[in-house]
């Protein structure tokens, strides 16, 4: 699960290094602050703020009772349900493979059941499918929470502008400044609403299930990526093996679609490293820094709503690369197994996920 950490109004003094309090609105300014303080969103101290309020999965809210799509295998086994002429393919297959494929172990099956199993490719593309949709679902979700976030830091940099302006510390123009923050955070948050809605809709599509459940049960964050590469020499021989089995034009397709399969899942992963081991790593350790700079009055409130948002954003983009890693990863083993992919992750940033639920 990503961190999500949003900074709270601090009920403590709110001034920083070059600003000033005029004698008159001393008084004013002092009751503006303890009743910032009063704020939902306000509390003493940052750390404890943090402690105190719910992870992502809480704040995303109550899921309807209804279907229960916990991992990639109950996807998977929900979409061959929903294709009865697979019935026969599957039953040919046996139960050790259809669990292979169905966990997301495809190249650890045979090549050569694509000719003795009439109907493989067909599994294949409808379990290929419906993982991809599941993955973008879970990713949406995933990402709403960081919106959320967002917006929760940028509303309360709007309410403590309001009442700086109130006790005359502040212009109406510097007002505007974090009242645009907050208009951009609060469409943030539609854009991510609707992917989240569309990515339900795309997946209770793809699983038939339009008239009988209007949302899914999904988990709260995507699988953990691995830390190291799969068996790249292995995959090569695979892939010879499984153009082995086809006719000569498709087996130049398959070769060219693994290299570009290869190219996506070598590249997402270095993305997921990056984010993973150096942005967010760097991310946290800004923040931490910032609380500290800001108990010993050496930055300001605004620094800490700042980084709040500067953390929820590098945490959307950590979720995208993740994301992006498990698409390619699908698409490298369909491809293994013969698959040919319309089109491969275009390794999009964290907007794209908030933008649009098809991928």
């Amino acid at each position: 699960m990503w961190p999500v950490i949003v900074f709270g109004l601090l009920s403590t003094s709110l001034a920083w290094p070059g600003q000033t309090i005029t004698p008159g609105a001393e008084e004013d300014w002092r009751k503006a602050n303890e009743a910032v303080g009063q704020l939902k969103r306000g509390h003493a101290d940052v750390l404890k703020w943090e402690q105190a309020n719910p992870p992502p999965s809480a704040m995303q809210g109550p899921v309807p009772a209804g279907l229960n799509l916990p991992s990639i295998e109950a996807v998977t086994r929900q979409a061959w349900r929903a294709h009865r002429d697979l019935v026969h393919p599957l039953s040919r297959l046996g139960t050790a493979n259809v669990t292979l494929i169905a966990t997301g172990r495809w190249t650890e099956i045979d090549p050569r059941l694509q000719r003795r199993v009439h109907g493989m490719d067909e599994v294949l593309e409808v379990a290929t499918q419906a993982r991809k949709a599941w993955l973008q679902a879970v990713a949406t979700r995933q990402v709403l929470a960081q919106y959320r976030a967002a917006l929760d830091a940028a509303e309360a940099a709007s309410e403590l502008g309001r009442r700086m302006v109130n006790v005359g510390n502040w212009s109406k123009l510097q007002q505007t400044q974090v009242q645009l923050v907050q208009s951009a955070a609060q469409m943030n948050l539609v854009r991510a609403q609707y992917a989240a809605d569309q990515a339900q809709a795309s997946l209770i599509n793809i699983l038939d299930l339009r008239g009988q459940y209007a949302r899914v049960s999904l988990p709260d964050a995507l699988p953990e990526v691995p830390r190291q590469l799969g068996p790249v020499e292995k995959w090569q021989q695979q892939a010879l093996a499984i153009q082995a089995q086809l006719p000569a034009v498709e087996s130049m397709r398959n070769q060219t679609s693994f290299d570009m399969a290869l190219a996506a899942y070598q590249s997402s992963h270095a993305l997921v490293k990056g984010t993973r081991d150096e942005v967010l790593k760097v991310r946290e350790f800004i923040s931490e820094e910032t609380v500290l700079h800001y108990n010993g009055m050496l930055s300001s409130v605004w620094d800490l709503l700042n980084e709040a948002r500067n953390q929820s954003q590098a945490v959307i983009d950590a979720i995208a690369a993740q994301r992006d890693f498990w698409i390619a990863e699908t698409d490298l083993q369909w491809v293994l197994q013969g698959g040919e992919p319309d089109s491969f992750v275009s390794l999009g940033g964290g907007n794209e996920a908030a933008a649009s639920a098809a991928h």
